[in-house]
């Protein structure tokens, strides 16, 4: 059972992912989403619909759409994004650079229950496509990396983040939900501690309540005396400073094509 939100113990600044009922199986609106956070003591979230291939999920052009919502609606800075959804081993995205190149953040998953054609690897295999994915100046972070229905290096992926700037995802969703234990969660986080490398803290919600609710996760980052400097998302100003260091890598990428 997930831990009831706590202001003093559990506080994020930023929720890095969110859905809402455009991706097909979550159930709030984004109003709704912002409400909570905003109850909370938030300053933003990150709106992370699930891409197409995903059944039921939100089409491909989304983030072109979503130049329709405002910076901030009452009062929560909402950063445009999208959880792009992972084909295949060679690393394929169901969301194309044209449109992920106006996200501001962007999150790519393997999901092992997606269908529609979506296949996924050995561990090898698996570790290849992420390390692609790192590559990806637009990608962000890998989603929910430590599923052990996806099987992949961990340590590699961690070290492959840290030298291209990426954050690794710990998605409380993945301990409150009961999905699977935390075993291969603490250690994602503990080669996230021994690299000193940088991570956001998810919840992962497809419901109002779960927004900014990561008291797991929390739970779990203390028991290893996780470093706070190292959780991007803590604060909303740290977060917002990623997302400059991020507009300057897409820069220096286009610059250098």
């Amino acid at each position: 059972m997930s831990k009831e939100y706590d202001a003093g113990k559990y506080m994020i600044g930023v929720d890095t992912h969110t859905h809402t009922i455009l991706s097909g199986h979550a159930w709030s609106t984004l109003a709704e989403n912002v409400r909570a956070a905003k109850q909370r003591g938030m300053g933003a979230l990150c709106l992370t619909e699930h891409g197409p291939r995903l059944v039921g999920g939100a089409p491909e052009y989304t983030p072109h759409s979503q130049r329709m919502v405002p910076p901030e609606v009452e009062g929560i800075r909402v950063y445009k994004g999208i959880e792009a959804n992972i084909l295949n081993p060679s690393g394929a995205l169901d969301i194309p650079d044209k449109y992920l190149h106006i996200t501001e953040f962007a999150i790519a998953s393997f999901h092992a229950l997606g269908g529609n054609g979506i296949v996924i690897g050995n561990e090898e295999e698996n570790t290849s496509a992420y390390l692609k994915l790192m590559e990806n100046p637009y990608i962000d972070t890998i989603g929910h990396a430590d599923d052990p229905g996806v099987p992949c290096d961990l340590e590699t992926l961690v070290l492959a983040a840290k030298i291209n700037g990426k954050l690794c995802e710990l998605n409380n969703n993945r301990i409150a939900s009961g999905i699977y234990p935390s075993p291969r969660m603490k250690e994602y986080a503990l080669l996230c501690k021994k690299h000193d490398q940088r991570i956001c803290i998810g919840s992962d919600a497809h419901f109002y309540s779960m927004v900014g609710n990561v008291g797991d996760m929390m739970d779990l980052l203390a028991s290893i005396d996780f470093p706070k400097e190292l959780i991007v998302n803590l604060t909303a100003e740290r977060f917002a400073a990623y997302i400059e260091e991020r507009k300057k890598r897409i820069r220096c990428d286009a610059d250098a094509k």
